[in-house]
């Protein structure tokens, strides 16, 4: 146990750094050298050591002792490695148009009253005829039940296994958990839903995952599995780069993909559907869309005769049998990568349109009645510390409220509109789901006490 000192600070550990983490507001916990006071990390703050420790150039956010520099850059983790054959840059960006591109973004706060209402009123028009309010389905799966009736887990971890089993429970009524496919789980962090799903599929044949997750994640959960039927496949890249078709497994068996997400953060669900649907061909490109099978009609296949490894090496196709991602951080789209511009241009709107109701869609999260700016903030620096230990929640940006509108409309009324900001950008995916002959829904799958981004984007073939 850690002594305390007069502040009421606790002072180092035995044997570990005596530098004072500011932000942390508590000594550094890495083990020191035999008769150091600090680690090597925080060598410089040790006054009598005759070695310097500078910012390493392939990443500035670690140093290195600058004698070692050259034998460090050498071995360095942040070394850009080789490229994976399934790395294509910007496959899934989308179009580059300058004149859109040149566009300014104003932030809400230096808008006048008149703009918003005039943005507001825009907004409410494109919607109409829409359904703006989803329906509820707040289900569970038996697969969990073992975990959210466990008294040790806290409530942080209770509210992700909630959303987890919703999560679940709306795939198993879609039919999307069944055997001889492969679930790509786009910004996997700690791949904890591809475990769960694994854990409802134990019994299921020929079940593969590939977790996409563009940076390094500590307390992953892909070595519970290695001595599994089921194959677990991390890929490290952004989702940006990706084409599915060039990963080995999925050329190599063929298998049908299920998409699927917990909190697939902005415009990272703009480019998992590229990455799904498009593979970065143009309009005038000749090669076919991406296959779409109900899985009932893969049950059929599988009594085929099965299609030679030389076919499946050239076909390239991707079969995509059904989508599940839950939503957040509408807030951090982004008009170049955002699968519904046509959608927005049927309604007479544009990238102008589209950055300021991004914006405003963060009022959904931090406009809440009753609940102080302050108060929030603080709750969300608590999760963020938490983070080592738990999944971060992706819940709201602090977009400045102008003086006039916090004057004229009330938090609640805000809360709304930021809402309907995220219905509007999601009611484009929708469509753009439904053009490529998949029936897509959006579904309240956990309560806002559970998660303020309680939205899930469903999607099956017609």
């Amino acid at each position: 146990m850690a002594e305390t000192v007069g502040d009421g600070v606790a002072a180092p550990l035995p044997g570990r750094c005596a530098f004072y983490v500011v932000k942390k507001k508590r000594y550094c916990k890495m083990v020191v050298g035999s008769g150091k006071a600090f680690c090597g990390e925080h060598a410089n703050a040790d006054k009598d050591s005759e070695r310097r420790r500078i910012p390493c150039p392939l990443d500035p956010k670690h140093t290195v002792f600058e004698d070692s520099l050259a034998k460090h850059l050498k071995k360095c983790n942040s070394k850009e490695k080789p490229k994976p054959v399934y790395y294509v840059k910007d496959i899934n960006a989308g179009s580059v148009n300058e004149e859109e591109d040149a566009v300014d973004e104003v932030s809400i706060a230096e808008r006048t009253k008149e703009e918003l209402d005039d943005l507001i009123g825009k907004m409410k028009t494109a919607l109409q005829g829409l359904s703006i309010k989803p329906v509820s389905d707040i289900l569970s799966h038996p697969a969990l039940n073992e975990a959210l009736n466990d008294p040790k887990n806290g409530n942080f971890a209770f509210k992700h296994l909630k959303q987890q089993a919703s999560i679940l429970g709306n795939m198993e009524a879609l039919e999307l958990l069944g055997p001889r496919r492969c679930y790509v789980e786009f910004g996997a962090g700690k791949g904890k839903l591809s475990h769960w799903i694994h854990v409802a599929l134990q019994k299921a044949e020929d079940v593969h995952f590939l977790l996409v997750e563009r940076s390094s994640t500590r307390f992953k959960v892909d070595g519970k599995h290695k001595n599994t039927d089921s194959t677990f496949d991390r890929l490290q890249v952004d989702i940006q780069h990706l084409d599915l078709r060039k990963v080995p497994i999925l050329r190599e068996k063929g298998l049908p993909v299920i998409a699927v997400g917990k909190h697939l953060c902005g415009a990272a669900t703009d480019l998992a559907l590229r990455c799904l649907f498009e593979h970065g061909l143009r309009e005038e490109d000749s090669q076919p869309p991406t296959k779409r099978i109900k899985l009932s009609e893969r049950a059929e296949e599988e009594t085929a005769p099965p299609i030679p490894a030389d076919d499946k090496e050239t076909r390239g196709e991707l079969v995509v049998s059904g989508v599940a991602i839950a939503l957040c951080c509408h807030h951090r789209c982004d008009w170049r990568h955002y699968v519904g511009k046509e959608f927005f241009r049927e309604r007479g709107l544009g990238p102008r349109e589209f950055a300021a109701f991004q914006r405003m869609s963060s009022w959904a999260t931090c406009g809440m009645s009753g609940v102080s700016h302050a108060h929030k903030k603080s709750l969300q620096e608590n999760v963020s510390a938490t983070e080592e230990e738990e999944e971060a929640e992706h819940e709201g940006s602090y977009e400045t409220i102008p003086d006039n509108l916090n004057s004229a409309v009330s938090a609640e009324e805000r809360e709304h509109i930021g809402r309907l900001c995220k219905m509007l950008i999601d009611h484009g995916r929708l469509q753009y789901l439904q053009q490529r002959g998949f029936k897509s829904n959006l579904r309240y799958y956990t309560s806002r006490d559970v998660s303020l981004e309680n939205v899930l984007l469903t999607a099956v073939p017609v």
